[in-house]
């Protein structure tokens, strides 16, 4: 992402990074050239007009944003007075992203968008995600000129916060749908039906899914694929465990009571326990279950 944004960007223009990581962003920096190291995330905030985060859990959002905002005094005494615009790319609950952007907005230094992506690490390189953004109509345009030159396409699905309730309710699917193709080819393996074939029928039939389609469990179905790979590389089974514990808390703020969820919650939390497929993309599901490899 921070590869394809400084290559897009005016030369002329300053990047500055930071992580907890100084290896990395050396790392970065050497490879990359033309940017700028911050000793801190408040550096970053009084140096730059448009600040872009991607972290792990809402914890540390909250963090890196309490050391952003405070003290509120980005307009007045940092080197750049102007209003910033905060986006938020990381994945967490929208009841902690909407704390966070009350903050920012009561401080009065800026507007706070959440725009978590979906593509994953493929994606990031390639320039190809796709942001689902919660952000008012008055930045709207401003941040999809920004995100446009991380990825491809820029969701727009409403106000602060309606961002992450699509990506989680995006993900809520793609954890069910993942399972129920893991058993449903394991099924017809076991019937003795040719994984390939039943893949293509799937695949032009109503069970059609993205794990059925691209991210087959069985190897060898789709040449390239984590399964094809000893499981390695794609999206983890944590962040997928992760992702779903999150979706199903938003869901019960907003009283709703998913039926399958928590069924799902618990295998993937039973495979990330399971030393043969604990680390590995999360069609490992297939694995765990005891699908013929």
């Amino acid at each position: 992402m921070a590869k394809n944004l400084r290559t897009k960007i005016p030369e002329s223009d300053t990047m500055i990074i930071h992580d907890v990581n100084e290896a990395s962003t050396a790392k970065f920096a050497k490879e990359v050239g033309n940017v700028t190291i911050a000793k801190n995330v408040r550096e970053v905030a009084e140096k730059s007009n448009t600040l872009i985060t991607v972290l792990p859990e809402p914890s540390h959002v909250q963090s890196v944003f309490g050391q952003v905002l405070s003290p509120p005094t980005l307009l007045t005494e940092a080197p750049n007075h102007h209003k910033r615009l905060f986006i938020d790319c990381s994945t967490i609950d929208p009841k902690t992203s909407s704390e966070v952007a009350e903050a920012a907005h009561a401080s009065g230094q800026g507007r706070f968008i959440d725009a978590p992506m979906s593509g994953g690490v493929v994606g990031a390189a390639a320039g190809k995600l796709t942001f689902m953004i919660g952000a008012s109509e008055s930045v709207l345009e401003r941040a999809t000129e920004v995100l446009m030159l991380m990825g491809k396409k820029v969701i727009h699905l409403g106000p602060q916060g309606s961002g992450l309730k699509g990506k989680l309710a995006n993900n809520y699917l793609l954890a069910l749908n993942n399972v129920a193709t893991c058993e449903a080819m394991n099924m017809g393996v076991k019937w003795g039906l040719d994984p390939q074939k039943l893949a293509d029928m799937i695949n032009t039939a109503t069970g059609k899914c993205w794990p059925s389609e691209v991210n087959n469990p069985v190897p060898g179905v789709i040449e390239g694929s984590p399964a094809s790979k000893g499981y390695e590389g794609g999206f983890g089974t944590a962040l997928m465990l992760k992702d779903l514990k999150l979706a199903l808390k938003a869901g019960q703020e907003a009283g709703i009571e998913p039926q399958l969820g928590g069924y799902a919650k618990d295998i993937y939390a039973a495979v990330e326990k399971d030393e043969q497929c604990k680390g590995k993309d999360f069609s490992v599901v297939y694995r765990f279950i005891g699908g013929k490899e």
